[in-house]
């Protein structure tokens, strides 16, 4: 299986403190590898690296085969912020479309990403009339439009129902079947089954880079919350 981000020895600084400590982690092509960890461990600085928006100190990032930020990049990835990034002022349906124009891709394409995160019927209303979860999907919709290569998801399903944190994550599943490669992160460990593949981190630093399953076997335990609490303790015995 090919790779499509590679990240080597990478060392983030932020106020002369490390946040990343050297990572290395690699995430394969058309999978959903999940980025897991509790808040304030690394996950969103190192998706920043990822996407090409964080200066770094020290080490590599590549990506899709290209050093991350690079122009070349910008249409065959979309990146969903924690925070809503999307037009208050205009309605569902126009935010799409605007991001679908900037991205060379149809008004059709755009509809087809407004009803996949499931808000066909709210897509006259303006975004700023609407819940957080919602503005989150639409942020999505924006990210999904033109059928990117890799998807940079930053906890995409934060205030969502459970029966629309469960379609979304069909959906996620549908698009690494075709061949899009997601990076979804999460402090939410019940999610970590749901990808094939995890890295697990913690204080800046990569603890686990494997499949749950494997996860669970190394750790001794079914659960992966206790399997997570485990290797940190392994971790911590051994330092």
């Amino acid at each position: 299986m090919h790779t499509a981000i590679d990240v080597r020895d990478l060392v983030v600084r932020r106020g002369g403190r490390p946040v990343l400590h050297g990572l290395t982690a690699s995430v394969p092509a058309g999978s959903v590898t999940g980025l897991l960890g509790p808040s304030g461990s690394g996950k969103t600085t190192l998706m920043r690296a990822v996407v090409g928006v964080q200066r770094v100190a020290a080490g590599t990032v590549t990506v899709l085969g290209l050093p991350a930020g690079s122009a070349a990049l910008r249409h065959r990835l979309g990146y969903v912020t924690q925070a809503p990034s999307v037009y208050a002022d205009l309605t569902v349906r126009e935010n799409v479309r605007y991001f679908a124009a900037l991205r060379g891709a149809t008004v059709t394409d755009a509809d087809r990403a407004v009803a996949d995160v499931g808000l066909h019927t709210a897509a006259g209303q303006l975004v700023g009339t609407l819940s957080g979860g919602q503005r989150s999907r639409v942020s999505l919709a924006c990210a999904l439009v033109g059928r990117p290569e890799l998807l940079v998801l930053d906890e995409p399903t934060v205030g969502l129902d459970p029966v629309l944190r469960a379609e979304l994550w069909a959906m996620f599943h549908g698009l690494a079947a075709a061949g899009t490669t997601l990076l979804v992160s999460s402090h939410v460990m019940d999610e970590a089954a749901r990808c094939d593949r995890l890295l697990l981190v913690r204080a800046g630093r990569l603890i686990a880079d494997d499949t749950p399953a494997a996860i669970r076997a190394t750790a001794g335990t079914d659960d992966l919350d206790e399997a997570f609490l485990r290797l940190i303790k392994a971790i911590e015995a051994k330092s």
